[in-house]
């Protein structure tokens, strides 16, 4: 289901009531690929539910450049929305996933193997913000290595092969 951002927090308190493991994770996901679909599955075993934030067209543009997104975040939205894996999917505008990760608080917090948490907690690879926030409140931080050969990036290099 896409949830609208206003209704996160009611959303969010509702699942903590009734006892729910919340996982999130967050990204661009942008041409989907088999790759993102092994990471949304194993995600999705680490609770009850799993909710994705997808960055807007207008943050991908900004993280990845001016000819990202390939496709739009409505379609991107609903492709999220349509695999098993996924129970609902919110598109924030922001450049990083701070502020929904307050507002949600998941006991389980997900991100790619590109990030590192190093042992006192801190990022020691690629910036990870939301660790910060998800440890304060007790949460976790799981990170999951990604299925070499697949990404987005060299899913459009081969395209441009063609």
């Amino acid at each position: 289901m896409l949830l609208s951002r206003a209704g996160i927090e009611k959303y969010s308190r509702e699942w903590q009531t009734a006892g729910k493991q919340v996982v999130f994770t967050n990204g661009c996901f942008d041409l989907l690929h088999l790759g993102h679909v092994r990471y949304l599955e194993e995600a999705r075993a680490l609770g009850d539910m799993l909710v994705v934030g997808l960055n807007s067209d207008s943050s991908v543009r900004q993280l990845k450049g001016s000819s990202r997104p390939v496709v739009g975040e409505q379609e991107r939205a609903a492709l999220l929305n349509a695999l098993k894996a996924v129970d609902h999917v919110i598109i924030f505008s922001e450049l990083t996933a701070e502020k929904l990760v307050a507002e949600i608080k998941p006991g389980v917090y997900v991100k790619g193997a590109d990030y590192a948490i190093s042992p006192t907690g801190q990022a020691a690879g690629k910036p990870l913000p939301e660790a910060a926030i998800v440890q304060s409140y007790g949460g976790q931080v799981v990170l999951i290595p990604y299925i070499p050969g697949h990404s987005t990036s060299a899913l459009i290099e081969r395209i441009k092969q063609l």
